[in-house]
């Protein structure tokens, strides 16, 4: 049996002002109306033997995905691993090869697929998978290699050795983490060398077994964590905060794989993109006449090898070369090419900073829908709530601020104290502070209301749940 494993944790900090805290790379949605989570299911499932699909990822993110997978309807059962806190991949790996073996037995495989990577050729990556399988049923740890188009610093590089039973797979001579610009240079013209794609295929009990050699601690800590985890649904699996945050953060490659002594690689004859960077994602956007490439709507004069995406704005450019623009409604990115990597830098600054604009969008995700911040000062707020159908928010209260509710369209099903109100298109309701009151659709169609806040404080934070059937109370 085959579980493929999709690992969806990162923040994609190379990816801001797109990418966020609260709303990370995989959900991130491409030019044709899919996120990279999206494609990644589909290929997930797409696969013969796979009767189950698992994730794993932070809870915060698990309604998020699972509405985006909702859009897919894969035909798999569906398993959930939710981390409280990211600890890098060899611990999220082995809560999976954990969790597939209390399932399935230790000889079920695994698939590790990172849920950021952009892959075309759906022939060419199931027979890659088919390959790896082979040699996983044999013993090894298998990782698949991209054969390098240029000479990438910002990749790991993987050293091919004696060739492996199946045709383009080859055994492990060793790891090479983002080399400088010449030795990468060098591994490409030397034919022996693929890209590290982060993609791995092995049987549950063999990792487990190579992280109880290779990391010993990795293993202990991890064991001990799914011990001390309480299963009420083995498809949505909550990993204990205290247990799972003493695992040692270290990823898969520096805690097995480089350690480990039957390691193969499968040549991955398929186009692949990690979308690392806004470079990456901009080459996915067609150039026109003057290798522009523009997502959204901008206007160039003189303007030549950019990159510019904007959500609702009008960019104008002009008699600029090799530059990066990302446009979104709070927040604007302006790089050379050049410096693509350097993004990072620019989120831990807002994160040091505890700025906003590091962790959420002005449209904020919630597991009831949505959220836009249209204006704030200092003692206002105003906001468009959109709820989706058959969706309920919490019965809450607030001790600072007090809320006036105005629907735009739907019928609005209102808790406000004592009262139970049925609210129409063009009709309110005012929530005092310290007034209990929940919202909710009955409806078919999403709930559209404008919500304007007045008070002392208008933090998030400034919340009391008394039921919730997100959990969340």
């Amino acid at each position: 049996m085959l579980i493929p494993v999709i690992l969806s944790g990162g923040a994609g900090s190379r990816l801001w002002p797109v990418s966020r805290e609260a709303y990370p790379k995989p959900f991130i949605r491409l030019a044709d109306g899919k996120t990279l989570l999206h494609k990644t299911l589909e290929r997930a499932a797409s696969l013969d033997g796979a009767s189950a699909v698992m994730t794993v990822t932070n809870r915060e993110y698990y309604f998020l995905t699972r509405d985006e997978y909702q859009k897919v309807g894969c035909g798999k059962r569906q398993l959930f691993l939710l981390e409280p806190c990211g600890r890098n991949t060899a611990p999220a790996v082995a809560m999976a090869a954990l969790h597939a073996s209390a399932l399935y037995g230790g000889d079920v495989q695994l698939l590790v697929l990172p849920a950021d990577h952009l892959i075309d050729g759906m022939d060419a990556f199931h027979a890659a998978v088919n390959d790896a399988r082979k040699l996983a049923k044999s013993g090894m740890l298998v990782t698949f290699g991209v054969t390098p188009t240029r000479a990438e610093t910002g990749y790991g590089y993987i050293e091919c050795g004696a060739p492996a039973a199946c045709k383009g797979s080859y055994r492990v001579n060793r790891f090479v983490e983002k080399p400088s610009s010449d030795l990468a240079a060098t591994f490409m013209g030397s034919g022996r060398f693929l890209w590290n794609s982060g993609m791995f295929c092995f049987g549950a009990r063999a990792y487990l077994d190579a992280l109880a050699r290779s990391a010993p601690e990795v293993h202990a800590a991890a064991s001990a964590c799914w011990e001390a985890t309480e299963i009420h649904d083995p498809e949505k699996v909550d990993l204990p905060q205290a247990h799972f945050s003493r695992i040692p953060d270290i990823s898969i490659d520096y805690a097995v794989m480089e350690k480990h002594p039957e390691v193969a690689v499968v040549r991955a004859d398929f186009p692949w993109n990690d979308i690392g960077s806004w470079s990456a994602l901009g080459e996915l956007t067609p150039p026109d006449a003057d290798g522009n490439r523009i997502l959204g709507e901008a206007i160039t004069i003189g303007t030549r090898d950019c990159y510019i995406q904007s959500d609702s704005r009008v960019v104008a450019a002009i008699g600029v070369t090799d530059l990066i623009v990302i446009d979104t409604p709070d927040a604007l990115l302006v790089t050379d090419k050049a410096h693509v990597q350097d993004v990072k830098q620019v989120v831990s600054t807002l994160k040091l900073n505890n700025h906003a604009a590091q962790q959420m969008h002005r449209t904020v995700h919630r597991p009831w829908g949505t959220y836009t911040v249209l204006e704030e000062g200092p003692l206002h707020k105003i906001k468009r709530i959109v709820v989706k159908p058959h969706a309920s928010l919490s019965l809450q209260m607030h001790y600072h601020r007090s809320e006036h509710w105005v629907v735009v369209s739907g019928l609005a099903d209102v808790v406000n104290g004592n009262e139970h109100l049925a609210v129409g298109a063009n009709e309110s309701t005012f929530i005092p502070a310290g007034c209990k009151h929940r919202l909710a659709n009955t409806g078919s169609e999403d709930l559209v209301i404008i919500e304007v806040q007045t008070g002392t404080y208008l933090g998030e934070d400034d919340i009391v749940r008394y039921e919730d059937v997100y959990g969340r109370a």
